[in-house]
């Protein structure tokens, strides 16, 4: 281990791959390490036998579900924006071509009592049982507003300045209801509270018409993608990204153990009593514990089923959102459930999660709004995380610490975490409008 190295990254998870890719794109001297001898870290995908051994010790699966290989659930589970950061990664890198994708059927949002697609348009509004007739105009005029507004032409913004105007402000202009401003803010716009609402109404809009755009680009029942075999093989994609641009990987590594010059800067990282020099580290939460806090905890379930999840149109893949005023909540709750349609559960069998961040101590009764929405299930399992945010000043120490995954079922939390790192390390900002693959190509044809 004589050779020093630009960046160590420690951990394989979703958001250390996409990383250590971009970096190594960057002609940057990569070496990737994990103490497990698998990739994903936290977020990776389990056959059958892994999930029974991992919730319920050494059993064996009963027959009746299905062969172990046929199974990969997530342990993280989330949809992609099919106009969303993380697909402009995939495609600004060219990591798509290691994976194949499908678009999710259904996006549905929870509303007294019942659940209800999301509307993403103004003609989707018109059609939605979510609102009265004279609601349906009003909802209409603003999904149009938002449609047609276009940043850098003023003649689109009717004389609101939305870096100004709070998303509360602007709403109010249009005089939806408390229940319209719920299902926009939170199933369209994808706000994790009801924070949004005293700040810019740029950002909500900018999500809103995000998600139309990404509601287009596949014609489909909802804005979403997931991949086929689940989210067990981007890590691996990005892996092999790093290696094509020259990253090196050891996995395996116990006790990987980060030094400190004097100055208290990252100087190395030794395992198995060797040491590799670094200028930099970038790493999850774990290989730092005393550079994090706790910021909270998350609950989830874990359902195995024979069916669809009622009342969604027999969707074989679905989002339900639960507004946290819904439930009388802090924070939403999500339903993520997909099924043998994306090849990760067997023939006939579903697998459905309910996420939430803790507000209580008890997962089972928090959860219970999300889980009687199933219907019956052959197997469930209740897992609790807690989740860390780092402390440290990384340009003082040049350690690059990734937050913890949050209880969303989408992608784009994720994704800016891993952006703003990236600038944070390098300086600059990662131009997705750019094809690596295409250039790489054109590089070697000359």
């Amino acid at each position: 281990m004589d050779v020093e190295y630009d960046v160590i990254v420690l951990g394989t998870g979703l958001k250390e791959c996409i990383l250590s890719g971009l970096l190594s794109v960057d002609r940057l001297k990569v070496l990737h390490m994990d103490r497990n001898d698998y990739y994903g870290g936290d977020s990776t995908s389990l056959n059958l036998n892994q999930l029974w051994k991992r919730f319920k010790g050494e059993e064996t699966p009963p027959v009746q579900i299905g062969a172990s290989r046929d199974y990969n659930v997530d342990m993280v589970p989330k949809f992609m924006m099919a106009n969303g950061a993380l697909v402009r990664v995939l495609i600004h890198t060219g990591v798509t071509k290691y994976l194949s994708f499908k678009a999710v059927d259904g996006s549905y949002v929870f509303n007294k009592g019942k659940i209800h697609k999301v509307p993403s348009t103004d003609m989707e509004a018109l059609k939605s049982p979510l609102m009265g007739l004279f609601e349906k105009r009003r909802a209409g005029k603003f999904f149009l507003y938002v449609q047609d507004y276009k940043e850098n032409d003023p003649s689109t913004h009717k004389g609101y300045d939305l870096t100004k105007l709070t998303t509360k402000q602007l709403i109010s202009k249009y005089g939806l209801d408390d229940n319209t401003i719920d299902f926009i803010g939170h199933a369209v716009a994808l706000h994790r509270d009801d924070s949004y609402l005293s700040e810019p109404a740029i950002d909500t809009v900018k999500r809103m018409k995000l998600y139309a755009e990404s509601v287009a680009r596949f014609q489909g029942g909802s804005p979403y993608i997931y991949p086929l075999y689940g989210l067990g093989e981007l890590p691996q994609g990005f892996a092999r990204l790093s290696a094509v641009y020259g990253g090196t990987y050891m996995l395996s590594k116990p006790e990987c153990k980060v030094e400190f010059d004097e100055e208290g800067k990252v100087c190395g990282v030794t395992s198995e009593g060797e040491t590799a020099k670094c200028k930099k580290v970038v790493c999850d939460p774990s290989y730092l514990p005393d550079k994090v806090k706790k910021v909270g905890k998350v609950f989830r379930a874990i359902a195995i089923m024979s069916h669809p999840i009622p009342n969604t149109a027999e969707s074989h893949s679905v989002q339900i959102i639960l507004p946290q005023k819904q439930l009388g909540r802090k924070s939403d709750m999500y339903v993520f459930c997909c099924s043998y349609s994306h090849n990760v559960a067997s023939k006939g069998k579903f697998i459905a999660f309910v996420s939430a961040q803790a507000e209580t101590d008890n997962p089972e009764t928090e959860l219970k709004p999300g889980i009687d929405l199933l219907g019956p299930v052959d197997e469930l399992f209740i897992d609790t995380y807690d989740r860390y945010e780092p402390t440290n000043d990384s340009s003082l120490d040049n350690c690059y610490i990734s937050t913890s995954y949050d209880a969303t079922t989408h992608f784009e939390s994720t994704v800016m975490d891993v952006l703003s790192l990236y600038t944070k390390i390098t300086g600059k900002t990662v131009d997705l409008s750019v094809d690596l693959s295409a250039a790489s190509a054109s590089e070697d044809d000359m």
